[in-house]
């Protein structure tokens, strides 16, 4: 099998300040395969992607391509040997046109001819039926949208190495088998595909290879046809499942008569969102539930004011209130962890400790900051509460992984001790053991008497955690499932069948 590797790593070691992300690891990928790369967030796969493809410099090790021992310096180099790589951020210009993004860096003159590299665009965007225009303007896609230009510029870019961070983590199942029909199409292709994500049915789905780091260091390479799935799950936790065997399902005690502690009356906003009626009960756990671009994102926005509510009215614990802000909500005992954690979620730019607090001082007004000494209280204790993974809270929360990125966006409200928690996508690109960890969490603050709304693209999770579903279909209402009915089935049969 020697001559078929298009790509092999061996004894790769890498290490940061007070942390070695990665220790003697290897890893191959065959000519003409799908090859996941998994492992919990913080075993070192990002590391190593970072590392094959240019932007990280080993410390030590070997990496070869075709036989020929490779060094790369830059992106740019690995790119000149055949590497296109789509990491699970999406890095692309908001401000440029879908054309600008799929050509830029790629011009070998000093002018640019638009008519061909907007033709060009067309013609790789009907290709993959990406629904958008070569001049439109990127930050007018949808984030799926966004996604599959950022694989279709680097599927353009003739690479024997396609790398694929995360690339499903915002495609509603349709995209996910558009994009999964093109793999297979470039695997007859001969080009080689490392496939990073955290969807477990997807990597059966597609890979013919599976490696597995943990903690960073190298756990195995299996045949995916002979990895029992729970066996996966096993090697990428270090541990068994009895804590996923024993996961129960918040059932509310009896018929609760209370007063809400949440209630809106025909809600709508200028995200689109008609209007609709909700509440949620002390210490219940419901969700919205839907396909991508059904309105629960925007739902949530509308009861956290992040979007103008342009109809309807709200009570909080029976009284009736006006939300127009962020601010007004969360002074009312509201918390809202969002869907895009990279834009609307943590402040790249600051410390673990900052992100934080960052809520709290804003309903204490920044006119009355917090003592160090003080702050570094807060953050060290819901590091340890949540497990957070940082050398110190003084970390810049970038480098972390995005699992531990979400788990200090959860850290930061939590520390407002809020009544009603909204969480949007909360386990979306994370591992398998931290998405049990926030399940599990989910569940403790609802027994302490936390209400939670739980958004999931991952019915499965979603069943999981509530008691209660409000099904979504075209940013309106078509039903709500509890009790016997709440099963995965009835919610796909009435996405299907929507209101009657």
């Amino acid at each position: 099998m020697q001559s078929q590797n298009v790509l092999e790593m061996s004894g790769i070691h890498k290490s940061f300040p007070g942390v070695k992300a990665l220790h003697d690891v290897r890893f191959s990928l065959r000519k003409g395969e799908v090859h996941s790369l998994m492992g919990e967030n913080g075993a070192g796969k990002s590391t190593l992607i970072k590392v094959m493809t240019g932007l990280y410099e080993k410390d030590a090790g070997q990496i070869t391509i075709d036989g020929e021992a490779i060094h790369f310096r830059s992106p740019q180099d690995a790119q000149n040997f055949g590497i296109g790589t789509v990491y699970q951020e999406i890095s692309l210009c908001p401000n440029l046109s879908v054309a600008e993004n799929t050509f830029i860096g790629r011009g070998k003159y000093a002018f640019v001819n638009w008519k061909e590299m907007n033709t060009r665009t067309e013609e790789l965007l009907d290709s993959l039926g990406i629904p958008a225009r070569p001049t439109q303007q990127l930050s007018s896609c949808s984030l799926a949208v966004q996604q599959m230009i950022a694989i279709a510029r680097a599927i353009d870019m003739d690479c024997r190495i396609l790398v694929l961070d995360e690339p499903t983590s915002s495609l509603d199942e349709d995209e996910v088998q558009k994009l999964f029909t093109l793999m297979r199409e470039l695997k007859s292709r001969g080009v080689g595909i490392i496939f990073v994500t955290h969807f477990l049915d997807q990597v059966y789905e597609i890979s013919d290879r599976i490696t597995v780091l943990r903690n960073g260091k190298f756990i195995g390479e299996y045949e995916a046809s002979k990895l029992p799935q729970l066996d996966l799950v096993s090697k990428m936790m270090g541990k068994a499942l009895d804590d996923i065997a024993d996961f129960k399902i918040h059932e509310p005690s009896g018929k609760d008569e209370s007063v809400p502690v949440f209630e809106a009356k025909a809600l709508s906003s200028a995200a689109g969102v008609r209007p609709f009626d909700f509440k949620i009960r002390k210490g219940e756990v419901n969700g919205f539930a839907g396909l991508l671009g059904s309105g629960r994102s925007e739902s949530a926005r509308a009861i956290f004011a992040a979007d103008k509510v342009t109809g309807g009215y709200v009570r909080i614990k029976g009284k009736k209130v006006k939300l127009t802000k962020p601010i007004q909500a969360m002074k009312h005992g509201i918390g809202y962890l969002p869907e895009d954690r990279k834009g609307d979620g943590i402040i790249s730019e600051l410390s673990v400790r900052e992100n934080i607090i960052l809520a709290l001082q804003v309903m204490k007004g920044f006119f009355k900051p917090f003592s160090r000494k003080q702050a570094e209280e807060f953050a060290d204790k819901y590091i340890d509460t949540l497990n957070i993974k940082t050398p110190t809270s003084s970390t810049p929360i970038e480098s972390l992984s995005g699992g531990n990125q979400q788990k200090v966006v959860l850290a930061r409200w939590l520390l407002t001790h809020p009544d009603y928690l909204i969480l949007d996508e909360p386990t979306r690109g994370i591992d398998v053991g931290t998405k049990v960890e926030i399940q599990k969490l989910v569940l403790k603050l609802a027994e302490d008497g936390v209400s939670v709304t739980f958004i999931s693209s991952e019915i499965e999770e979603m069943l999981r955690t509530c008691s209660r579903m409000i099904v979504m279909k075209d940013r309106e209402i078509v039903g709500e499932l509890s009790g016997k009915n709440l099963t995965e089935s009835d919610v796909m049969h009435v996405i299907a069948r929507g209101r009657e």
